[in-house]
């Protein structure tokens, strides 16, 4: 069957392109292109899966050859024309680029895969299971959680182990011949020891930093001896049932290395803070663990994403451990073992929540080392004479790592229209009816197969704006990687920023002189229609083209106008849980609304004495679900009103946590990793497709309004004024 419908994908590819090559005028192209799109949206608008959907992507990518190949041969000027056919080749080669990554990322997702359920593992017949929390100079309050959590899973008794990877604190940093790199490390071993005793946590820090997270691991399998490894990063708390639904996947298949599951957050990123998107919008990176990993699953080729995943230990010897040439061990690491005929699966099921970088400049630094591992792996590992792999696998891999060089088609699209508007050099000739006879349909074709394929986890313009603003500082990084694939270095992703005030970012510099530019460009676009009648329609074109690019840096100018976020940590509310508030005596019963590592918030049941307030010391008595086996417990913290106040709910008390005690851990993990499911139905939420047409009205009227909010902050709040915001030379270095 699914033969039979691949063949009649490629007939109807073939008969509609044929169709479409017929020698005919602009008009009647208009007709042939209009009727294609139209029977795309019926298509998908009456949902119609298997023939329908291939069907759909045939006449769409008909449409797409036929304005590559309208653009190689009707749009190039002459090559006596040096400057504007070097030019224009530059842009094609750009649009052939994109051409080529739309075509792998097609074959990538064609058939998504939705796994069943893991079989559920006796006791006597579960294997043994190593946890790695690898970190380097994360707080104790982040990755004590994690161990908490960590430990909380549900497993049988006595298989399993939890460790502590510390970077942090390794024999080379507490001898170091920098006092106080020695005295941190020193204090840092101390302090992370005794928490890890007190939580039944194995407590690792190895001889020397080498080879970065790859090394850090490798010296945890060093010391170790668990059938298989799970690792979660320090800021990625699991829920309780993280391993009943990854570990039977195992016992399925002997030559299993992999079971990824993916990421969740619960803050938002810096584009989604700044825009104050998070609670509506899907989160940029659902479009790749919602969509793009379940396609490559379908291939075998769904690759480890360094946390949130367990792999088997034989696997792992069997190359040596995780690999390092790369500075992103974990795609690396899948490549490694995929080539030698190990299996991996993808399961769709949030069960880890971590935490985003909270400022511009952190996430362009983790983005940075991403773009620079992946282009990394294409040069020094490149897929496609791979040893070992499979065609789909080289074809998956390739896609994977060469997407990661979209800041130069980027730059190139930024460039080109002011060229012409600026420099009247001629890159693309055509006339306003080719423009829509081709290059609208085209654009429309494109629009609708990203709608049907990633509508409800990425909105239409959302991946512009994404790749835009990490072009603009990933532009230097990428050549960087390309004329020394070996030099770039690991760099740690800060977590657990506060930003205490509105404040410009350090990198926001170029994103202002780009916006003047492409603004400088709509005047002169205004100016030459004006003033040149004969060209209008090819000014039309170019200037419609800049005032997009202006829209996004328009959007752009709001993301690196960082807004105050003064909480440290994220509050999450979710189940409500029964608890008791014991202070001078009284017992007050309490539910607690919702819960971070640094604290809850309660609202009383009964009345309030009067004297209770801010300030006040109080012992909090919660019962929690015990583990499977165990009898249930009640956990005890001491806590401290921060805040009181009242809704239209009731009264409310803001509690934080007081001492160091390792039991606030353990009840963070009870009380927000223990069932991630209300987390994720809040994901599914977000996932609602927007109509394109009303959707770039709301685009534009949005990019205005972020870039009044920029210019605001240029004027107005220039400068942070607090230590904690992210040092200018820190991004610059995680650039480099």
């Amino acid at each position: 069957m699914r033969a039979v419908l691949y063949f009649a994908g490629v007939a109807s590819f073939g008969l509609y392109l044929l169709l479409l090559s017929l020698p005919v005028g602009p008009d009647a192209q208009v007709v042939l292109g209009i009727a294609g799109l139209a029977t795309m949206i019926v298509i998908d608008r009456l949902g119609l899966k298997h023939a329908g959907r291939i069907v759909f992507l045939t006449i769409g990518l008909a449409l797409v050859v036929r304005y590559i190949v309208w653009r190689a041969t009707s749009t190039l000027p002459p090559t006596n024309e040096a400057l504007n056919f070097g030019a224009s080749l530059m842009v094609f080669g750009a649009e052939l680029f994109c051409f080529i990554t739309m075509l792998l990322g097609l074959f990538a997702v064609a058939r998504p895969v939705d796994r069943k359920p893991a079989p559920r593992l006796p006791a006597d017949q579960a294997p043994t299971v190593d946890v790695f929390v690898p970190t380097y100079n994360e707080d104790l309050e982040i990755v004590a959680a994690t161990l908490a959590a960590a430990k909380a899973m549900r497993y049988p008794d006595g298989k399993l182990t939890v460790y502590l990877l510390d970077d942090g604190g390794t024999d080379q940093r507490c001898e170091s011949e920098d006092e106080e790199v020695a005295a941190t490390a020193r204090k840092r071993r101390e302090v992370f020891s005794r928490a890890c005793a007190d939580l039944g946590v194995i407590y690792h820090a190895r001889e020397r930093n080498v080879h970065a997270k790859a090394g850090n691991l490798n010296g945890g399998l060093g010391v170790s001896k668990g059938e298989l490894v799970v690792v979660f990063d320090a800021d990625h708390a699991p829920s309780q049932d993280f391993l009943e639904e990854t570990v039977g996947y195992f016992s399925k298949d002997s030559r299993l290395f992999l079971v990824q599951t993916p990421h969740f957050f619960l803050n938002p990123d810096p584009i989604e803070r700044n825009l104050d998107t998070f609670s509506s919008m899907p989160s940029e990176n659902e479009m790749f663990y919602g969509v793009i990993q379940k396609g490559l699953d379908n291939w075998n080729a769904a690759f480890f994403c360094g946390s949130a995943a367990v792999l088997r230990r034989e696997a792992l010897e069997e190359v040596g451990g995780f690999s390092g040439v790369s500075i992103t061990e974990d795609c690396e690491t899948a490549l490694d073992l995929h080539s030698r005929g190990w299996n991996s699966v993808y399961v769709d099921k949030p069960m880890i929540a971590g935490l985003q970088p909270e400022t511009f400049a952190s996430f362009i630094g983790q983005r940075s080392r991403w773009c620079r591992g992946m282009i990394q792996i294409l040069l020094l590992k490149n897929p496609v004479f791979r040893p070992g792999l499979t065609l789909a696998q080289r074809i998956c891999y390739l896609s994977s790592s060469l997407f990661w060089m979209f800041p130069l088609p980027r730059a190139v699209f930024l460039i080109a229209p002011l060229l012409f508007l600026f420099l009247d050099m001629q890159i693309y000739k055509a006339t306003l009816e080719e423009f829509f006879a081709y290059t609208v349909i085209y654009m429309g074709a494109l629009l609708l197969m990203q709608s049907h394929l990633y509508g409800r986890v990425r909105w239409p313009l959302i991946s512009e704006l994404y790749e835009y603003v990490q072009s603009v500082r990933l532009f230097p990084a990428v050549w960087t990687v390309i004329f020394n694939p070996r030099r770039p270095k690991f760099n740690v992703t800060d977590k657990g920023i506060s930003v205490e005030k509105n404040y410009l970012s350090e990198l926001s510099l170029p994103y202002y002189v780009i916006f003047g530019v492409l603004l400088l460009g709509l005047v002169v676009t205004i100016g030459r229609y004006v003033t040149e009648p004969d060209t209008r329609g090819l000014i039309l074109i170019v200037g419609v083209w800049n005032f997009l690019n202006l829209v996004i840096a328009g959007l752009a100018l709001g993301v690196v106008s960082e807004r105050r976020e003064r909480r440290r940590m994220p509050r999450v509310s979710g189940s409500k849980h029964a608890a008791e508030l014991l202070y001078d005596g009284v017992a007050l019963p309490v539910v607690v609304t919702d819960v971070s590592s640094g604290g809850l918030k309660i609202r009383p049941n009964d009345t309030v004495p009067s004297g209770f307030g801010t300030g006040r010391q109080a012992l909090l008595r919660v019962p929690v679900e015990a583990r499977v086996g165990q009898p249930a417990e009640v956990i005890e913290v001491s806590v401290y009103v921060a805040n009181a106040g009242r809704t239209q709910s009731g009264r409310y008390y803001g509690l934080k946590f007081a001492g160091t005690g390792q039991d606030r851990f353990r009840l963070v993990a009870a009380l927000l990793y223990a069932d991630l499911d209300p987390l994720g139905n809040s994901r599914l939420k977000r996932r609602i497709r927007r109509f394109m047409p009303l959707f770039l009205i709301r685009v534009i009227a949005w990019s205005a309004g972020q870039t009044a909010r920029g210019m605001s902050y240029a004027l107005f709040h220039r400068n942070p004024e607090t230590s904690d915001q992210g040092a200018p030379e820190k991004a610059a270095k995680a650039t480099n």
